[in-house]
């Protein structure tokens, strides 16, 4: 069962995109043929600097494969190392209806943000059929603020299938109701555009001042809080420490006589150790980034490999060839 996963390089990742899709996706390694890829060209609709595109997916690659992504178990690339994908977004963009990409989610919430609207916003679903498409993708992990764009999929590869025969596997999405929204530093969703997220890799004052900046309430420390499970640091603090360990802190607070400054020190440690073997990693990568350049390039051409015949399939069926 071939799954595909895309990650923009719009920024830092933080734990929410850690736990909220990272992790998962790594895990599937165990499952294998897993295909994951930078989607660099995404990128171009939201950042016009080149140089911010490169360090973004430099920063990508690293942080992926620091937390656990296998090369050799996977294919990890560059989008825009294989340029099929952009003649497929043409062939199948030729049959998509106006209607169908004017109803998409993404294009109108940023719209009505005050992004200006441009051919790449608005064809957006349209490369990412031809991302899924082109690996004759079987499933695809989505959030379900995601999944209208694997539905498009499915119309575009049917309508193209319908016109030309069967030429595009039909994906499926597969939504992740396990996987809990990570709340941020202010209680709400954690986003880089709320301002209130906690990065994977950083700093360590600044993140350490970040933490230690969350807002509680005015009780006293000897208070009971019988809503403590409620707390955020408490809540942030299961990710990271052992069950029995967050509980503890948890049955603490409850019964009173834990201050919320020594919580919040104890969650920065859980979190900093959690991620201190991914730390070295990182470290050690971008330290060789000859390395990291290969394994994308090495990706690229396994990518490669499947999307020529899966082109050449569609050239085929549609007369360009």
């Amino acid at each position: 069962m071939r799954t595909l996963t895309g990650i923009t390089p719009s920024g830092s990742l933080h734990i929410g995109n850690y736990f909220g899709a990272m992790r998962p996706a790594i895990e599937a390694q165990v499952r294998g043929d897993c295909f994951y890829f930078i989607a660099d060209y995404h990128s171009m609709t939201s950042v016009t600097n080149p140089v911010e595109r490169r360090a973004h997916t430099r920063g990508i690659a690293l942080d992926w494969l620091a937390c656990g992504l296998d090369p050799q178990s996977s294919v990890f690339w560059r989008q825009s190392d294989v340029p099929e994908v952009c003649e497929l977004t043409w062939m199948i963009g030729s049959l998509t209806p106006m209607g169908l990409l004017e109803r998409a989610h993404s294009y109108k919430d940023k719209t009505a943000k005050g992004i200006a609207a441009n051919f790449g916003l608005f064809a957006y679903p349209v490369l990412m059929a031809a991302d899924i498409l082109l690996y004759d993708t079987q499933r695809v992990p989505v959030g379900r603020d995601q999944k209208q764009h694997v539905e498009m999929t499915r119309d575009i590869a049917i309508k193209f299938n319908e016109t030309y025969g069967e030429t595009f596997v039909v994906p499926e999405s597969e939504i992740r109701d396990e996987v809990a929204v990570i709340p941020g530093l202010d209680g709400q969703k954690m986003s880089k555009s709320y301002g209130n997220t906690v990065e994977i890799f950083g700093d360590e004052a600044v993140l350490r001042k970040k933490i230690m900046g969350i807002k509680m309430d005015s009780r006293t420390p000897a208070e009971p809080k019988p809503d403590a499970d409620k707390n955020l640091a408490i809540q942030l603090l299961r990710l990271f420490a052992p069950a029995n360990v967050a509980l503890d802190y948890e049955n603490r607070l409850r019964a009173g006589g834990l201050g919320y400054g020594d919580l919040k020190k104890a969650l920065f440690e859980h979190y900093w150790t959690y991620f201190a073997i991914a730390r070295a990693r990182r470290a050690e990568l971008a330290a060789n980034p000859d390395y990291v350049e290969n394994v994308l390039r090495e990706g690229a051409l396994r990518a490669r490999a499947v999307a020529s015949v899966v082109l050449q399939r569609a050239r085929k069926a549609s007369g360009l060839e």
